[in-house]
Order: C-alpha cells, then sequence, then structure tokens
C-alpha cells in the first residue's frame, strides 16, 4: 500500500522506458475479488495494467515469498533483478535511472508510446472518503475526501458548510482554496483547530476553522525511516499517517507506514515513535517491546488508545500510562483473520481500518467483510452491528444493510457516521433502531 505513491511519481517520470505490470497476489480473501481489486486500483490511482494473480500461479512461477516484490526485467524480457520487501524512492530512482543509461546504451529501449484503454472514473460528489469525524459539540461532521484530496466540512445532516483544500494532490499550505493535500485520511478537533492526517504527503496538517488557514506541523512530504527518538515536527519525516486521536496537549498517530503507534506533544512540537518496533508482527509487551501490523485507526477513552492493526485484523489497545503495554483485545496473527464473531481466540475479523469507542464499546469497520461490529474489551467479545457481508450498497435494517470496504467511523448522539469508502458515500446508522441511511450531502453553489 506504500509503494503506489512511489510508483506513479517514476511511471511519470521515465514514462517513454519504463513499463510497470502489477501482479495482484491477495493475501486477503475479499482482495481476490474482482471488483474489490477494481476499486483498488482506482483508488491507489494505477495507470499501469494489473493482473489478478488470485490462485497465486505468477507468484510461484517468480517464487515471490513477500509483500512487496519487484521483479526487473530487462528489455529483451530477461530477470535481471529482485527486491522484496518496501524500497525508497530514492533507491529506486537511482537503480532505473542506471538501468535506463545501460540499455540506452546498447541501443535495446523502445521508446514507442504504449497506451491502455482505461474506463474514466464516474464522477462523484466523494471520491473513495476514508475517514469521518463527527464533532456532537459543534454540530459539525469532517469527512476526509480522499481521492479529491480535500477535506469536507458539514452539518451533521449534510449541510457542507466549507471545502478546505484545492483539490489539486500536493503540499502546500495557506487558505482553504490554496492549501493542498494527498489523499488525507484520519483527523482530531480540539475546538476551531483540526488536525489531518495527510497519509501520501507524509505530513500533519494543522486548520484554523476560524481564521481558514492550513498549516503543516510534521512532516515535509518524504517518506521517513525512522523508527526511535522524538524531533520537531518540522524537521521529522513521517511514514503513511493514517489516522489521529487526541488526549490532553498530545496528538497519537496510527502511522501505518512504520507499524507503530507515534505521538505529537503539541506544546513543544516533538514527534516520535510511542508504541512498536518497527517490525511487522503481532507482539504484546511493553511500548518499547511489542509488534504491530498496519495500524490504521485509533481511539482513546482517555486510559487506553485503541487501535486497528490491520494487517493482524486484530484490535489491540496501549495504555495511558508509566509502565504501559500493548495488549491484543481480539486477533491472532498476520495470516489468521476471518469472520467470525464471539468471544477471545474465537473471533476472526479482516482487515479492519476504523476504531471509535462510545460508552465502554468499541465500534469497527470490518473493512474487508464489508460490516460494522461492535467488541467489547472485557470479555473479549465480538458481535455483528451492520453488514451483510457481501460487497454491495443498500440502506435499510441492520441485516440488509451493506457497504463496501468502510474505512472509518464516528459517534455523535445516537447517530454513527460511517465512511462507506468504495460507495463513494457517508452512511449514517441510528443506534437505537439500527436502520442505516445514506447522507445526503447538500452543496453550496
Amino acid at each position: 500500500m506504500h509503494i503506489f505513491p512511489q510508483l506513479r511519481k517514476l511511471e511519470r517520470k521515465y514514462a517513454s522506458e519504463l513499463m510497470v505490470i502489477g501482479v495482484h497476489s491477495a493475501k486477503f480473501p475479499n482482495e481476490k475479488e474482482k471488483e474489490n481489486l477494481y476499486n483498488a486500483v482506482r483508488r491507489c490511482e494505477l495507470e499501469h495494467p494489473v493482473l489478478n494473480d488470485a490462485e497465486f500461479q505468477v507468484w510461484r512461477e517468480y517464487a515471490c515469498r513477500a509483500w512487496p516484490t519487484m521483479m526487473f526485467i530487462d528489455p529483451e524480457g530477461k530477470v535481471i533483478g529482485k527486491h522484496e520487501g518496501e524500497i525508497t524512492y530514492d533507491d529506486l530512482d537511482s537503480l532505473l535511472g542506471q538501468m535506463v543509461a545501460e540499455f540506452d546504451s546498447q541501443g535495446l529501449l523502445d521508446r514507442s508510446p504504449v497506451i491502455f484503454a482505461s474506463e474514466p472514473d464516474p464522477e462523484t460528489p466523494l471520491s473513495f472518503p476514508g475517514k469521518v469525524l463527527a464533532d456532537e459539540a459543534g454540530h459539525r461532521l469532517f469527512i476526509s475526501d480522499s481521492n479529491h484530496n480535500r477535506i469536507v466540512v458539514a452539518t451533521l445532516d449534510g449541510v457542507v458548510t466549507s471545502v478546505i483544500g484545492s483539490g489539486v494532490e500536493g503540499l502546500e499550505d495557506g487558505d482553504f482554496s490554496g492549501a493542498s493535500f494527498n489523499h488525507p485520511q484520519g483527523m482530531a478537533v480540539d475546538g476551531n483547530v483540526l488536525y489531518v492526517a495527510d497519509t501520501e504527503n507524509h505530513a500533519l496538517r494543522h486548520i484554523d476553522l476560524k481564521a481558514g488557514v492550513v498549516t503543516t506541523i510534521a512532516g515535509n512530504g518524504n517518506q521517513g525511516r525512522r523508527r526511535e527518538g522524538s524531533l520537531p515536527g518540522p524537521n521529522s519525516e513521517l511514514n503513511s499517517p493514517w489516522d489521529l486521536t487526541l488526549h490532553g496537549n498530545k496528538l497519537y498517530i496510527a502511522m501505518a507506514g512504520c507499524h507503530q503507534i507515534w505521538v505529537m506533544d503539541l506544546e513543544s512540537g516533538l514527534v516520535g515513535p510511542y508504541a512498536g518496533t518497527g517490525a511487522e508482527s503481532i507482539t504484546d509487551g511493553a511500548l518499547d517491546q511489542a509488534t504491530l501490523a498496519q495500524p490504521s485507526g485509533i481511539t482513546t477513552d482517555g486510559n487506553r488508545l485503541y487501535f486497528a492493526d490491520s494487517e493482524t485484523s486484530s484490535i489491540r489497545s496501549a495504555e495511558l500510562i508509566a509502565g504501559a503495554r500493548v495488549r491484543t483485545i481480539v486477533g491472532m496473527d498476520l495470516f489468521v483473520f476471518g469472520d467470525t464473531d464471539g468471544e477471545g481466540h474465537h473471533v476472526r475479523l479482516q482487515h479492519p481500518l476504523g476504531v471509535t469507542m462510545r460508552d465502554g464499546l468499541l465500534y469497527v469497520t470490518d473493512t474487508y467483510n464489508h460490516k460494522i461490529k461492535v467488541i467489547e474489551p472485557v470479555p473479549r467479545s465480538s458481535r455483528t452491528l451492520l453488514g451483510t457481508g457481501v460487497a454491495g450498497y443498500c440502506d435499510g435494517e441492520s441485516s440488509e444493510a451493506a457497504f463496501s470496504e468502510p474505512g472509518g467511523l464516528s459517534i455523535a448522539g445516537t447517530r454513527l457516521f460511517i465512511a462507506d469508502t468504495n460507495n463513494h458515500q457517508v452512511r449514517v446508522a441510528d443506534l437505537e433502531s439500527l436502520q442505516v441511511s445514506t447522507l445526503n450531502l447538500v452543496w453550496n453553489e
């Protein structure tokens, strides 16, 4: 997931020399479905063809062992290199530059343009919204309109009051119309200040809602590799911040790209790891010894952080006290997933992305199961609240309502707001009647 922005930039830079072919060998069953893969390609804005290797045939033929794996093939069709795991943009750029120079000197490059037929994306008011944040006290709803590269602000009844961001992909500070984002995700609000995880800019943004000004407070647009120590925000390079939660003067960050929870002290401006070594796995224990796997949703009750550890299909917690530890509530391992309600080790989720808390209960977007689930930290139980388990789009009663890879959720009063990502909608569930409807956004001309 974190290599896609690099490939987009490199494809454009080496447009006449490089041919990229994606081979999708899915880990999760949901990812094997053609329509779900098609949505992922559109969401990631890939410009190259992608093969659905649902039965792992190509994976085996190329002796792949890890996600992602890059195979380098010369103009004559021979495999000349292999890289397992992620790689920095600069390293890949340098390698490709050397390859282009070598094959160009041998007269092997064919710069004839290759054009692929593609269907234009449908025009929708929202495009793959990733997260929502309901502010009950302020009667406001904040929507990460991720693929439109902006934040939409509306009332809780759907009247749009402002749009933050020009819609152009970039990292520019300024007023609401001039500022730019790059696929923003999670948010946290404190009065008239909104914090945004600007995911593909690897940055945190501060939005003064009253003055109408966007400012970058951490990150510089480069993907970081640091996994320990704190630095001032402007000097820090982050790694795919995916969600935020605020407790006092500290902003906690689900840093998906480096498999950690980070924290920013808003008084000192220092930012650095809070939990996780940076290794991708599921190990409980002390904050500096525990391991996580792409945490993508985070919330707090004031005593603990709760986070969706997406690649391990788990919900976990980390205390906010001295000697704190990471504990797993439900979930087992990187390759243990499914759709099973119950208690303890029997519970199975499939790549959850969002989590919020109300009255001691955790509400979770069980994303690849297309469901909303309720998890009780004690006795570590899970039950399905909404969704059929099949990707779709249908309002109505809880058992009939259908979603398509919901990514985030937030509660105001008795209403649960859901970012129904692949349906390009915000859905609303009444927590008393369990009726689901679609929020009708009313845009000011």
